[in-house]
């Protein structure tokens, strides 16, 4: 069966996703480590504010396979999928299965650099949002952050590794190339996610703007 080369990841999703994947191990390793790692430890916290807030504007105005219009799964896709009667259109992107995956790390990464903004280690170290919330909040937010939500990063972060894995050696079909090169083999054609310079620049202003709001918001702790 004949494929052709389609581009389906435009260049800032796959910078997004590299960063991210690194800013999320040192955070853990930061977070582990403690003591005057815990300076890292915030300054990664507001690079990956930044790059959230980028992947959830970029997510509506980005390449096509990386808006969320077209990898939020409908009930009748994750059927099809589960049933293995799902087009190859259908997965182009992220596969149903991939797609609430990455929602779910999203949103979990969402409440713990939130949570962190709220944290106070009643030590060294407060987040530059505790001074606008009542002591009960950031009772409540440093548990999370402390006790839950960065084990449902490691959580979901193991779970993505052994979809990687599964999809390699089981079903023959690499994740990590099209993410480093942003181009699939594809049998169906399908249109091509926008890449070229324009939308690149547009990519690094909506960058710029993302982190400027992460400078912002750090600088309210020293107001």
């Amino acid at each position: 069966m004949s494929t052709r080369t389609i581009r389906i990841w435009d260049l800032p999703t796959r910078l997004f996703h590299w960063l991210l994947a690194a800013s999320v191990v040192a955070l853990v390793v930061t977070a582990k480590v403690g003591g005057n790692a815990m300076v890292w430890h915030f300054r990664l916290g507001y690079v990956v504010l930044a790059l959230l807030a980028f992947r959830l504007v970029w997510g509506l105005v980005g390449g096509r396979w990386s808006r969320f219009a077209s990898f939020v799964p409908t009930p009748g896709r994750l059927r099809r999928y589960l049933q293995g009667t799902s087009a190859e259109a259908e997965s182009a992107g992220h596969s149903p299965l991939g797609a609430l995956s990455v929602l779910a790390l999203l949103g979990v990464l969402i409440a713990q650099v939130v949570s962190g903004l709220l944290s106070d280690d009643e030590i060294a170290f407060s987040g530059p949002l505790t001074r606008f919330v009542s002591g009960e909040w950031v009772g409540r937010a440093t548990w999370f952050h402390a006790d839950v939500g960065q084990y449902l990063v490691i959580g979901l972060v193991a779970l993505h590794l052994l979809a990687i894995a599964y999809y390699t050696l089981v079903r023959r079909k690499t994740l990590v190339r099209p993410m480093l090169h942003g181009d699939k083999d594809l049998s169906t054609g399908v249109p091509a996610s926008r890449d070229d310079a324009l939308s690149r620049v547009a990519a690094a202003l909506v960058l710029a703007a993302c982190a400027a709001l992460a400078w912002w918001v750090a600088g309210l702790g020293t107001v």
